[in-house]
Parts: structure tokens; C-alpha cells; sequence
């Protein structure tokens, strides 16, 4: 039975393709788009337009980007012999908000999981391992997530940039600011431990 008209009923049902958004979020988010002006709906829906026409991947590092080659890439100021490599075009962004790292990103847009049907040839590995040949590097930062898949993926590329004299490092994993050693898993202080520096 169908509950509301047939244009939120549409409009609710698009709600619900976005990740993270169920069938009550789905709807609040309609009625709010009906109340707003028009004009508010007409800049909403042209930013997703503009959003998806205009963004591509940098031809260099893979990241999302409106000019070819990102921003990243095409800034002199940058260290290009030193290159961390990320999951998804959002760890990027995370790395950007320390302010600290001042070398160059490659994005593999995803992780190495069998389970999921994703191979090595499905992710940016062929592109980064192109950069390697075409670039002088001195160490590769393997920024990918904790998780088995992150870990997998990691130790492949390890496997396959060590060959070509290049340092290959990981970032630490570990306990977060602010967090309390008695609820930390095993895994956590494991990595904590493995990741301890000398003050």
C-alpha cells in the first residue's frame, strides 16, 4: 500500500540508495527537501549534477579531482619522492587535515578482498606501479586501513615494491587520543605496542 504521493514515495526511495541511510532517515530527508524553496532544490540538485559530470581521477595519483593533473600533484612545493598510498580519496582528505605530510598520495580506491571478489587488478595497483617506473621514489608510506583487507592489501604491495629498491613503510596503528587502555582490544594495543617510539 502505498502510503504518500507518487513523487515522495520516488523521492524517498532514492533517500534510501545513499549508504547509511534507511527507510525513517529516507524520509525525513524528503520532507525536508519538500519544504525548502525552490531555489534551495535547484542549487542542491545542480551541485550533484555539477559533482558527478565534472569530478574524474588525477592521471597521476588517482585521487578525485575537477583539474587534471589535483592540486596535490601539480604543487612543486611537494615531496614526490615520498608517496603514501590510501584506500579511498576521503583518507586523503584526513591526511591533509594534520597539515603535516608534505609529500605526494596515490589512491588505490579500494582494498584486495577475495571474500568481496575484489583482486589486486581491481584496485590502482597497475597505475602505482606505472608512477614507480616513470618516477624517482625513495619511500612508499602504506596508509591503508587496519582491517584484514587493509593489512592484505598492504603486504601485497610491500611484496611487490621491495623488489624495486624502494623503502616501503606503514603507518602506526594503535590506541587513539583520548582513549582508555582498559577498552582497547588485543589487536589495538598489540599494534600499540608494535608501534612504540622512544621519547
Amino acid at each position: 500500500m502505498q502510503i504518500y504521493s507518487g513523487p515522495i514515495e520516488r523521492l524517498i526511495e532514492e533517500f534510501t540508495k545513499l549508504p547509511g541511510i534507511g527507510k525513517k532517515t529516507a524520509q525525513r530527508l524528503a520532507f525536508h527537501v519538500i519544504n525548502m524553496n525552490i531555489s534551495d532544490v535547484e542549487k542542491l540538485s545542480n551541485a550533484i549534477l555539477e559533482a558527478k559530470k565534472e569530478i574524474k581521477y588525477c592521471s597521476i595519483c588517482c585521487n578525485i579531482t575537477d583539474k587534471n593533473p589535483c592540486s596535490i600533484c601539480s604543487n612543486k612545493n611537494r615531496d614526490e619522492e615520498v608517496i603514501c598510498v590510501v584506500e579511498d580519496p576521503r583518507d586523503v582528505a584526513a591526511m591533509e587535515r594534520t597539515k603535516e605530510f608534505k609529500g605526494k598520495y596515490h589512491v588505490l580506491h579500494g582494498v584486495i578482498s577475495p571474500m568481496d571478489g575484489v583482486g589486486p587488478d581491481m584496485i590502482k595497483i597497475k597505475e602505482l606501479i606505472e608512477r614507480l617506473g616513470n618516477q624517482s621514489v625513495k619511500e612508499i608510506i602504506l596508509a591503508t586501513n587496519p582491517t584484514i583487507e587493509g593489512e592484505a592489501t598492504a603486504m601485497y604491495l610491500a611484496r611487490l615494491i621491495k623488489p624495486l629498491g624502494i623503502k616501503v613503510t606503514r603507518i602506526a596503528h594503535g590506541l587513539p587520543v583520548g582513549g582508555d587502555l582498559e577498552y582497547a582490544d588485543e589487536v589495538t594495543i598489540l599494534k600499540a605496542l608494535e608501534g612504540r617510539r622512544e621519547l
